[in-house]
Formats: C-alpha cells, structure tokens, sequence
C-alpha cells in the first residue's frame, strides 16, 4: 500500500514525520496517509516524493496486477477518445480523473501503467489542478525506457499545444522543436504515425507563426513519407490545413490547388469529414466570389440537414448562411442564424481567423436593424479578437467593418 510504502522511506531516511510534513503537510494529515486513512492528492504526493528525495515513481511502489491494469485502461481509452463535446461525457476529464486515481498509488513499471499516468495527466491540466507535471515527466521516460516513440510523440505535441491554446504560438513553436528533439535523440526507429504526428505537429505550429513556407515544406515532407509508406494517416488534416491557410490569405490559386487534392483523397478514402469541408468552402466561394446567396443557402440547408456533419462543422455552416442572409437583406433571419453560431473547440489561428468574423458580421446586422450601440461594441470585439492573430482579410474585414459602423453611427 501507499502508506506503508511513505512510511518505510521515511523510516529508512530516518525522518520523523514533523521533517517529513514540513510546511506544506500537517503530521496529523501525513500519520493518516501513512496508515491509508487518508489519500493524498497529486500536490501532496509530488511534495511527499520531493522530500523523501525520490521520484514519484519510486514512491508508488510495487505495481497493481496487469491485468487490472489493463481493464481499467480499457475503459479508460474508451473514454479518452470519445470528442470533448459528446453529450454521453460531459465531464470527460473529470471521469477519467476519478477512474484512474485510485490506481495511482499503485502504478509502476510497463505500459498500462505509463498509458494511465500519461492520460491521468493530460486529465488534472485540462481540469487545471496541480500534480501533473512529475507524472507526466516520469510517463515520458518510461516511454523512452520502452522505446514507444508514438507515445513519448504525445506527450510532447501535449507539452507544446499548452502554450498553443493561450495563443502563445511562438513558443509553443519552440517547446515543440525543443521535444522533437529530444524525442529523435531518444528513439533510432520512429514509428511511421509518430514520424507524421511530428511532421503535422510542426506545420500546425510554423502557419501559427506565419512561416507559410516552412510549414508548406514539413507538410509536403510528410505527404512523401506517407506515399512512400503507403500510409495515409493525415493527409486529409494537411490538405485542409494548406486550403485554410490560403484561404486566410486571399491566394485563391493554392487554396483551389489543395481543395482539389483534398477532394480527390475525399473520394478516394471515402472520407466524409473532408468532403464536408470542401462543401463549406465551395458554399464560402458561392457567397463571396459568386454572390449567389439563395443557391448557397439551399446548399447549407442541405448539409445542415446531415446529423454527422452537426458534430463538428454547423458553426462554420450557420455562420456562412448568416452571411448569405445579411447579403439578402434579411437581416432579422440574419440575426437568429449567427445567434445559433457556437464557439468551436479551436485553437489556431487559421481557424480562429475564420470563426471569429461573426462578430463583425453580428455588428454589420446590428446596424441594418437599427442598433448602432450593439454594433459598435460587436465591431470592437472583433477587432480585439483579431488583435494577437496573423495578419489576414478577415482581420482586415474586422477593422473595416469598425470603421464603417463608426461612421454610421457619428453620422446620426
């Protein structure tokens, strides 16, 4: 058990338990960890091991039968997997905080045991509560002790999309280049998905950072290894990543040239999610080049009518028909179509740059209904939103529209 573990440490350390709690444990709280009446959190332990002078490893011990192992990380995975937003896991991280804890003690050597750490981990920092860092470190080196090169690749993308989801894209940039290096310093043989997940990784991160031709470079790099593996895992994320970033640009010539790549992997793969982004952008090109509104919206209709395509793209579908309906006139329906635009769970700025234009469209139906208040403060959002992301159009559409709506609203 944990506590008999503590408690032969100290004794061997020839501690007594007032040197062992120090400041941040009372001797009461530590006798009951020690004679497993009480469990320690994450924060705890990590200080317990910190004081000991051991790693947290060490501390816990002797490891759970593997097969129990294996059970729990088979509901674990299985949860793990499902979308953030599934309506059957609305406290994702939070059930699998509370199936994996009480194994926690009791973790030491082998897979399962790294696996549960590692998820464990990326667990307690999407719930904000401390511990995960040792965890996750010693997860990490028992992967490179294994040489698993897929996993040890996942823990640093995780390291490095911490600082990418505060829109700290440079050094999330420089976390990840710091891991990749480590990761290939560590593992002579790369697993093939691994070597894409890197490859992927770092495009995603050099396009947050405006390196279109670095990233154009890893992303082709990647699509070679791919065909010359004859494994097209992620192929259709980087093609949609290359049409994206063009798109965000306004270079109509590479956004058609990948669109058409991702339609041909689409319909060889059968792949739907890719078909419906080509869809979006072809619904994108109605509205904006074309300005055939009633085409694009019979078009949005359709898709929207697809339960599939609603777990992930609605948001970007409703706010293009809210477009088409501005551009219309009709600026009420306008109006309660962009109010059904949720947030999507995004991170980059491709993405952020083409989501967060619903403000300024919300500022310019505001202003046809009358109220100019609403729009002004609806326009700033925009621009502030806009304001640590890449230059783009959308970024220059959101200080136009600004500027349109102040005059509008100094001329009454």
């Amino acid at each position: 058990m944990l506590g008999e573990r503590i408690k032969k440490l100290r004794k061997q350390k020839k501690m007594t338990l007032e040197a062992l709690a120090g400041t941040e444990l009372t001797k009461g709280m530590l006798s009951l960890i020690e004679n497993n009446k009480a469990n320690p959190s994450m924060e705890s332990l990590s200080y317990i091991a910190q004081q000991l002078g051991v790693d947290m490893a060490d501390l816990m011990g002797e490891a759970a039968s593997t097969e129990e192992l294996r059970k729990t990380l088979e509901r674990v995975e299985h949860i793990f997997n499902k979308p953030l937003m599934n309506p059957d896991f609305p406290d994702k991280y939070k059930q699998l905080i509370k199936l994996i804890e009480p194994h926690i003690g009791n973790l030491s050597k082998g897979y399962e045991s790294a696996r549960l750490m590692e998820i464990y981990s990326y667990s307690l920092q999407r719930e904000n509560k401390p511990g995960w860092e040792p965890l996750l470190n010693t997860a990490s080196d028992m992967f490179d002790e294994m040489n698993i090169s897929s996993n040890r690749t996942s823990i640093g993308i995780f390291r490095s999309s911490i600082a990418f989801m505060e829109h700290n894209f440079t050094e999330a940039l420089r976390i990840f280049l710091k891991e990749r290096k480590e990761i290939e310093a560590k593992h002579a043989y790369m697993e093939p998905m691994a070597r894409l997940d890197l490859d992927y990784s770092e495009a995603i991160f050099l396009y947050a950072v405006g390196d279109s031709k670095a990233a154009i470079e890893s992303m082709e790099k990647a699509l070679t290894y791919s065909k010359e593996k004859r494994i097209f895992y992620l192929t259709d994320d980087l093609y949609r990543l290359a049409a994206a970033h063009a798109l965000m640009e306004g270079n109509e010539k590479e956004k058609d040239y990948y669109l058409n790549k991702l339609k041909q992997y689409a319909e060889f793969a059968d792949h739907s999610s890719s078909l419906y982004f080509c869809d979006l952008f072809d619904i994108m090109d109605l509205i904006a080049e074309k300005k055939e509104y009633e085409k694009a919206i019979t078009k949005i209709d359709d898709s929207l009518s697809t339960e599939e395509l609603k777990q992930f793209y609605s948001p970007w579908f409703y706010l293009e028909k809210a477009k088409a309906l501005y551009y219309l006139g009709r600026y009420k329906e306008a109006w309660e179509t962009i109010e059904m635009v949720v947030m999507p769970d995004v991170y980059h700025p491709i993405d952020l740059s083409n989501i967060y234009v619903k403000e300024s469209y919300q500022a310019l139906i505001l202003m046809e209904l009358g109220k100019m208040e609403e729009a002004v403060t609806a326009a700033q959002k925009a621009v502030a939103n806009y304001k640590p992301l890449l230059e783009s159009k959308m970024k220059d559409f959101s200080k136009w529209v600004l500027e349109k709506v102040l005059e509008k609203k100094n001329s009454l």
